[in-house]
């Protein structure tokens, strides 16, 4: 997600703004230290500023998680964009699914970059619904492109 935000974000944004990336060493490390550092981010914040908190679902009830996420942000003092408040501070959002699931969802630009996959992939019942594949997007993608003559020895996750 980092290397592919880090492309992302400067066609995004205004070219005056800026942005930076705090990654931590997995979800639990996340959850362990983030209320520490919002609580650091809100002693200094500038009024302009936006935090925006990525954490995978994985196995987790999103209600729950983004209840949690957002409670953490309030206790360390900072407002957060589902408050009636129009100057929010952070928001959290939880990803659904790995980020391959994107690919599929625009297979034209798969089929641009990688000529020998099949063009019938999303016809297929498996693959119509990206969120929804079974067994992991980056698996599914890794085994198409392997078909395909591509990756042999394994797609690299980044």
């Amino acid at each position: 997600m980092e290397t592919f935000l880090r492309v992302f974000l400067p066609r995004l944004l205004p070219r005056n703004c800026k942005h930076e990336f705090h990654v931590f060493q997995g979800k639990r490390a996340l959850l362990r230290n983030l209320k520490k550092r919002l609580r650091g981010y809100r002693c200094w914040l500038p009024p302009n500023y936006r935090i925006v908190v990525m954490i995978d679902q994985d196995n987790n009830d999103c209600q729950k998680l983004k209840k949690q996420l957002d409670s953490t942000a309030i206790e360390s003092g900072l407002r957060i964009r589902s408050q009636p408040d129009a100057c929010w501070q952070v928001v959290n959002r939880i990803v659904i699914e790995e980020l391959e699931a994107w690919y599929f969802g625009d297979w034209e630009a798969v089929c641009c970059a990688y000529p020998r996959v099949s063009k019938n992939i999303p016809k297929q019942a498996n693959y119509r619904d990206p969120d929804a594949i079974s067994g992991g997007t980056w698996e599914a993608f890794e085994r198409i492109l392997k078909k395909s003559g591509y990756f042999k020895t394994g797609l690299r996750k980044i």
